[in-house]
């Protein structure tokens, strides 16, 4: 269904001038009333936009799709292609070399090396070997990662726009650099409605590396509903303590008494509601309800005990952190399986300006296990065929140096949104393949580009939703996650 056909009677109330609605005013209210029943959609004028809601939801998804839920393990700060998943042999002959200036024209860089006249290309700092039946390149400081490898389809072509973290973050998550759209899971569980029975459908989580040299802000805006409805922001669930503030009532407090103060609340919600037609009041009874119900699903799914020895071995030594990326990949397992649409694990620590051969191998010291556990775990229980996982940051780093070669322990590379690599597995997308390439010093794409709106748009395409027709109304225009971009990668799905 084309959400952006409008009914017969909104094209007429858009060809109604000032003047014409003045002139027309002393017909009395009769009109109005024979508008909200010629159009359904204005029925509930002050509540557009609940109006919208049920008519977008009931044309979603537009097919059938191949994922039930998406489970993104979004890496801030940028990982290494060069160094982790885009072998390029050329690096160690020019290592030391300045980079030919045919590829740096032009382009934008960070503050970083923006005004460095020396750009010496530097080897990869690790040692790459193929892997599995695709024969798949992995650099050596992704050992569990490699053995992976024919469940991944990496896409060695993608490239973004912005040079800067933030920017490109948002970018990734909401289709739009500047904060204030709807991010991705806010997408799609507004337009796919609820499957979890007593958890949020979009949940987020967050960790830092071991060290926390160089992780990156995480702003709320990254897992925000936008203009749309606040009841389908993402929850973050906390690293330390109770994952979610105020699960335990206070001392003295019964569950019966809790659950009576909440019915008398909502009496009052609906009331007020009723009266103002504000869809906020909705999202505020929506919220209370599912707080009552976090408070006996949440601790049975944080409690690990119900977990084999030999699963929490698989994810690693910090599977029982709280706050670890480990523990969030157990955590977003155990949330899959209860029927949460839209996971985001976010984990910062990939800025490596300085000290690169240390701190990557900490990186993926941290991140290379849990992430892989996570794929076996998934396909050992059936799920992997219909959760579809994502692992990539929002840009790649550039194949020369930032900083004097000289000093070798302080070797880093800076921001390069020109192409990078991030890998897809699971629901509907092809295992073992590599799709796209990049040129012999892993500085631009030379085969299957794939834009930020195009990822976005394959998505949604697994979700079973075209994206161009799934948009929403907002100040005058329908917007979509791809804005006016993107097409489906066909290339890579089954």
């Amino acid at each position: 269904m084309n959400k952006d056909i409008r009914h017969p009677f909104e094209e007429y109330q858009a060809g109604i001038t000032r003047r014409n609605f003045f002139g027309k005013m002393a017909q009395g209210i009769g009109v109005a009333a024979l508008g909200s029943m010629l159009n359904p959609l204005s029925a509930l004028a002050s509540n557009s936009v609940q109006a919208r809601l049920a008519w977008n939801e009931s044309g979603l998804p537009h097919f059938a799709p191949k994922a039930k839920r998406v489970i993104y393990l979004f890496q801030n700060g940028a990982p290494s292609h060069i160094d982790l998943f885009d072998y390029k042999p050329i690096l160690k002959k020019w290592h030391g070399t300045q980079i030919p200036d045919s590829l740096t024209a032009g382009k934008r860089f960070s503050t970083m090396t923006g005004e460095q006249t020396e750009r010496p290309v530097i080897a990869e700092i690790a040692n790459f070997a193929q892997h599995g039946q695709s024969g798949a390149w992995v650099s050596d400081f992704m050992p569990e990662t490699a053995k992976i490898a024919d469940e991944l389809c990496f896409i060695k072509s993608m490239y973004t726009e912005s040079v800067n973290h933030a920017p490109a973050i948002t970018f990734f998550l909401t289709g739009s650099e500047q904060p204030g759209r709807p991010s991705m899971g806010s997408w799609l569980t507004y337009g796919l409605g609820s499957t979890a029975k007593d958890l949020p459908d979009f949940v987020a989580m967050t960790s830092r590396d071991k060290e926390a040299s160089c992780g990156q802000i995480f702003y709320d805006y990254y897992w925000g509903s936008g203009f749309l409805p606040s009841k389908f922001q993402g929850v973050k669930f906390r690293g330390g303590g109770d994952p979610v503030l105020y699960l335990k009532n206070p001392e003295g407090m019964s569950r019966e008494m809790r659950r009576k103060i909440l019915d008398d609340m909502q009496i009052l919600n609906q009331h007020n509601y009723e009266e103002f037609g504000d869809p906020e009041i909705q999202t505020r009874i929506a919220q209370y309800e599912m707080a009552y119900k976090m408070q006996m699903s949440v601790p049975e799914l944080t409690d690990f005990s119900d977990e084999p020895q030999h699963i929490l071995d698989m994810y690693g030594p910090d599977v029982h952190r709280k706050g670890s990326f480990a523990y969030n990949c157990l955590m977003a397992r155990r949330l899959a399986e209860r029927d949460v649409r839209f996971i985001q694990c976010m984990h910062a620590g990939w800025d490596q300006h300085r000290n690169l051969n240390y701190q990557l191998k900490i990186q993926c010291q941290d991140t290379d296990q849990p992430s892989a556990a996570l794929i076996k775990d998934l396909k050992q229980r059936g799920m992997l065929e219909d959760t579809l996982v994502i692992w990539g940051g929002e840009f790649g780093r550039t194949p020369f140096l930032q900083g004097n070669i000289a000093d070798y322990r302080n070797w880093g590379r800076d921001h390069h949104p020109y192409v990078f690599t991030i890998w897809m597995a699971g629901a509907g997308v092809k295992p073992g393949i590599s799709y796209g390439a990049s040129d012999d010093f892993g500085f631009n794409p030379v085969e299957g580009n794939v834009h930020v709106h195009d990822f976005q748009a394959t998505v949604m395409h697994l979700m079973g939703i075209d994206h161009e027709q799934f948009t929403f109304k907002h100040q005058g225009r329908r917007y979509r996650l791809t804005d006016v971009h993107g097409h489906v990668v066909k290339d890579i799905l089954t």
